[in-house]
């Protein structure tokens, strides 16, 4: 696939809010990778190469959160052609429970030949173990 950094970047945002699993990994370098620095507990902090992202995507695809709708989204072009940072507020809906969801992202995208190399994805944990413990007592 072609395009700019920045290009890339919002394909893979598209690809992620549409939980099109097999755009999103189409869109990785083989060696790609995500990371999230702060996560909840039962996130792992690094899922590298492309058999790995298409199994954890499509293990959380339908899972917990769906997010609907990306709002305020910033794409920030850095000094390094190669990097793209996005802000945004992920806006969408607890599966198990029905009630809103809303996480506020920063994510930094590194891109390398046409492809996304790595992102790290630094999200607020709070918000999604707050759901998930409304999940768990929705459950009980």
């Amino acid at each position: 696939m072609t395009g700019t950094p920045r290009e890339l970047v919002e394909r893979v945002l598209r690809a992620g809010r549409e939980r099109d699993v097999e755009t999103f990994v189409a869109l990785m370098a083989p060696d790609g990778y995500l990371e999230w620095p702060y996560r909840p507990p039962g996130v792992p902090a690094r899922v590298q190469g492309r058999p790995a992202i298409r199994e954890h995507l499509a293990r959380v695809a339908d899972a917990a959160i769906r997010v609907d709708e990306h709002r305020h989204v910033v794409l920030h072009e850095t000094t390094d052609p190669h990097v793209v940072i996005v802000e945004y507020d992920a806006h969408g809906t607890v599966v198990p429970t029905g009630a809103p969801f809303q996480q506020t992202v920063i994510a930094v995208f590194r891109v390398r030949d046409g492809q996304i190399l790595s992102c790290r994805d630094y999200v607020n944990p709070l918000p999604l173990i707050e759901a998930l413990a409304g999940t768990a007592r929705a459950g009980a």
